[in-house]
């Protein structure tokens, strides 16, 4: 089996190319299937994989037509596509956006198409799909009024995931992340950076100023589960999956107070104590156009499960990105 990862780069593409290395095969719904080549792109070196000669990392664009007949001409059996420009940047530059979200994804899709092989194809999606007046609970009968650029493009790149896959060029998969932490490295352009950044940098030593009020709410979801859950994709049969290849993953609902205090739980009040609150005008907007709570009904149905505690993120983040070191 091939495999071809975009956005290998970014924390979860690294996490998702470590695990699918380690443990040398992916369950589908047919059956476990080797691994024999595991291809990673990004626009940026990928470092930090381990050596292994089943591994070909790539340097380019997922939009750009030679890159992607480079990686499609070998066979490619499953992709998952987490490629993409996220939510601030791409609505303070629209053609970036659009370039990448939308014209990189399509320009992949058709690369698969080409290739006559109807691969995997598991798309990273977002909960900035939705918008607007929102129920109680969304999920994926939800109707989509994206409040963002970077909401509208992923919402068009999970339609054109459910036609290719109605017309048998692909077998897709989208799935809606909610908030994902705790990231690793630097903060990144996404509105919801702001999540991890007040984890992350105080169990680091170091002060953060928060750019949404302490009442905020947020759903969150461990970075360990969002791996666990795109390998549970790829093993679901097209059946299980009905009218629409989309899922809504589920996650933990919580106010930017209560993450405070799992970290004071796992870091002590000292690191509480490095945070500040400043409100930034244009984060609070997009983050209050987020829903909070997902209705987690069909994809407990599909397998698909939610992180215990926002303690047990923390602490997971502690053992696996900080050697289980807190800086006092």
């Amino acid at each position: 089996m091939h495999i071809l990862i975009t956005g290998a780069a970014g924390f979860i593409g690294m996490r998702l190319a470590r695990r699918l290395l380690a443990e040398g095969q992916l369950t589908t719904a047919r059956a476990a299937e080797r691994i024999t080549r595991l291809t990673v792109l990004d626009h940026v070196p990928v470092q930090g994989l381990p050596a292994d000669p089943r591994l070909r990392i790539i340097i380019g664009n997922a939009a750009d037509a030679a890159t992607l007949a480079l990686i499609t001409e070998d066979a490619v059996d499953a992709v998952f596509h987490l490629a993409a420009v996220v939510s601030v940047a791409a609505e303070r530059d629209f053609d970036l956006g659009m370039a990448v979200n939308l014209h990189g994804t399509l320009a992949l899709m058709e690369a698969c198409r080409r290739s006559g092989r109807t691969p995997l194809f598991i798309m990273a999606s977002s909960a900035a799909v939705y918008g607007g007046p929102l129920p109680p609970e969304v999920g994926e009968d939800t109707a989509l009024f994206p409040q963002t650029s970077y909401g509208m493009q992923k919402a068009v790149g999970e339609r054109l995931v459910d036609d290719l896959s109605r017309k048998g060029f692909l077998d897709g998969r989208s799935l809606r992340l909610p908030t994902i932490i705790v990231r690793p490295g630097a903060p990144n352009m996404a509105a919801s950076a702001f999540a991890s950044s007040l984890v992350r940098e105080p169990l680091m030593g170091r002060a953060y100023t928060c750019p949404v009020p302490r009442e905020t709410p947020v759903c969150v979801l461990s970075v360990r589960r969002v791996v666990d859950s795109f390998i549970h994709a790829a093993s679901l049969s097209t059946s299980s999956l009905g009218h629409t290849r989309t899922v809504q993953l589920p996650g933990l609902t919580m106010a930017v107070d209560q993450l405070v205090e799992a970290l004071a739980q796992v870091g002590g009040q000292q690191a509480a104590q490095r945070l500040s609150f400043a409100a930034q005008p244009e984060i609070v907007a997009i983050v209050r156009g987020w829903p909070v709570r997902f209705a987690s009904g069909r994809s407990g149905a599909l397998g698909f499960r939610a992180d215990a505690s926002a303690r047990q993120i923390i602490a997971d983040f502690v053992a696996d990105e900080l050697d289980g070191r807190i800086v006092p």
